[in-house]
């Protein structure tokens, strides 16, 4: 199957499917977390608040890790670049700024925000798939989708030079190939973390649980995906960045929810 950019010129403006589902992953991720605060009967103005915060950082902290990632300053300044862990990260200091300026219930909004979390990158995936980004390696399977017009082009040569695919000898440089659509993968599989989330979010846990929950499945659904990606920042063999990254949120949430499920242990005992 062959795929092309989702991109609509109005004049001298230039609408990317990207940039849509970015927007729609910040309003409608804005919408479930105040929908979840509304809940628990607590002010729904915090989730804006937090949305405009965490655009803010996000958008910062992403360039910064996509400069540095790639070693150049001029980066910052570029049209792409925009980079999830960066996002997550320069987010997360943002948000937790506001969070202790305010003396907000951190904990408990951590667990409201976990659904819309997932929400978000689900769409910010729907936004890669659009402008035909952040590909898998080559494949046979017949799902494979071509992306002659893609950020690069899935041709041999792109592969090669920029993702370090070894290609059977004789393959021509400008052949588009079939390559694994990790977006969909990704989609697929943050809607079973989503539904999770969503599942347990009713049920009786300590604060914070549910965050610590949503830490350890996003990172492995990334973790899983990343094997068939296409990627120019292995640095362990086949291990990448991202997976790095991902495995040290994982030790973060088991440390949180068995840190969360102690303490509340502890207070029901002291109830008792």
């Amino acid at each position: 199957m062959t795929v092309y950019p989702f991109v609509v010129h109005l004049g001298p403006l230039t609408i990317t499917g990207y940039g849509l589902m970015m927007m729609a992953g910040f309003l409608v991720g804005g919408w479930v977390y105040a929908t979840e605060l509304a809940r628990r009967g607590l002010d729904t103005a915090i989730a804006w608040d937090t949305v405009v915060f965490a655009i803010v950082g996000g958008l910062a902290g992403s360039k910064i890790y996509f400069a540095i990632s790639v070693g150049h300053f001029a980066a910052l300044f570029s049209r792409g670049g925009l980079v999830w862990y960066g996002g997550f990260i320069g987010g997360a200091v943002a948000v937790s700024g506001y969070m202790w300026w305010k003396r907000l219930q951190v904990r408990t909004l951590l667990d409201a925000v976990s659904p819309a979390l997932a929400v978000g990158y689900l769409l910010g995936r729907v936004g890669c798939f659009t402008v035909n980004d952040d590909y898998g390696r080559p494949t046979s399977l017949p799902w494979g989708m071509r992306f002659p017009h893609g950020a690069p082009p899935s041709t041999a040569a792109n592969l090669q030079a920029q993702f370090h695919v070894a290609l059977p000898a004789g393959t021509p440089p400008d052949q588009v190939l079939a390559v694994h659509p990790t977006q969909l993968y990704e989609i697929a599989l943050t809607f079973v973390v989503l539904v999770l989330l969503w599942r347990w979010r009713d049920r009786r846990h300590a604060a914070g649980w549910l965050f610590g929950a949503y830490l350890i499945l996003s990172s492995l659904e990334r973790i899983v995906v990343e094997v068939v990606r296409a990627k120019d920042d292995r640095v362990l063999g086949p291990v990448s960045v991202a997976q790095l990254l991902s495995v040290g949120l994982v030790l973060v949430g088991v440390f949180l929810m068995r840190k969360y499920a102690a303490q509340e242990g502890e207070e029901v005992r002291g109830e008792a």
